[in-house]
């Protein structure tokens, strides 16, 4: 299903969102209009010139995230999808460079920080908002992004309210992984 084909109705209360700020790591984004909502996640799109199959699986995540103005609890199935897709984008990018024995997505994390050499300062959300998020993928920060996708595929992905920029967070980190196939389509003219 494509964004812009669905249409969503007025809601009662505004959606209420736990969200990084612009200058601090917390802070909470309100939406009174549908199509303030549509716009916050459409914005939220990886980059084109990430392969098709990684771009429609994140579409996939935008599109729970968007569900969630009806059901709230739908935002954490998209979390799951958009840990599905940095999951995916992982392999492709650095599975050759993990062995098949080792890899895991807490290995391929690790590989995108100890072997890409991913710092904080290299994720946009995280230097818009003076936050950190490299703990995430090496282990010094709990929960981790592979024990949040543990978490959501094997337990009740309902649970809980949802991780406030993780949509916003796995943008950046895809769009990382694939910052030399981004380079080349902006060296071709090739850019959103």
């Amino acid at each position: 299903m494509s964004l812009e084909k669905l249409q969503m109705p007025p809601r009662g209360e505004p959606l209420v969102l736990a969200w990084p700020q612009d200058g601090r790591a917390d802070g909470f984004l309100y939406f009174d209009e549908p199509a303030a909502w549509r716009s916050f996640v459409e914005g939220l799109a990886i980059h084109p010139a990430i392969p098709q199959i990684v771009t429609s699986k994140f579409a996939r995540a935008q599109t729970l995230y968007l569900l969630g103005w009806l059901d709230f609890g739908l935002i954490k199935a998209g979390e799951l999808a958009a840990l599905i897709a940095l999951e995916l984008a992982l392999v492709d990018r650095y599975g050759g460079a993990v062995s098949k024995s080792k890899r895991s997505f807490a290995a391929l994390l690790q590989h995108m920080v100890t072997a890409d050499g991913l710092t904080d300062a290299d994720i946009p959300m995280v230097v818009r908002c003076n936050g950190a998020a490299v703990g995430q993928l090496t282990g010094e920060t709990r929960p981790t992004l592979a024990e949040r996708r543990n978490l959501l595929a094997h337990g009740d992905p309902f649970d809980g309210l949802p991780a406030g920029g993780l949509l916003e967070l796995v943008r950046d980190l895809i769009n990382y992984a694939y910052h030399g196939y981004i380079a080349e389509a902006q060296a071709q003219g090739i850019d959103s």
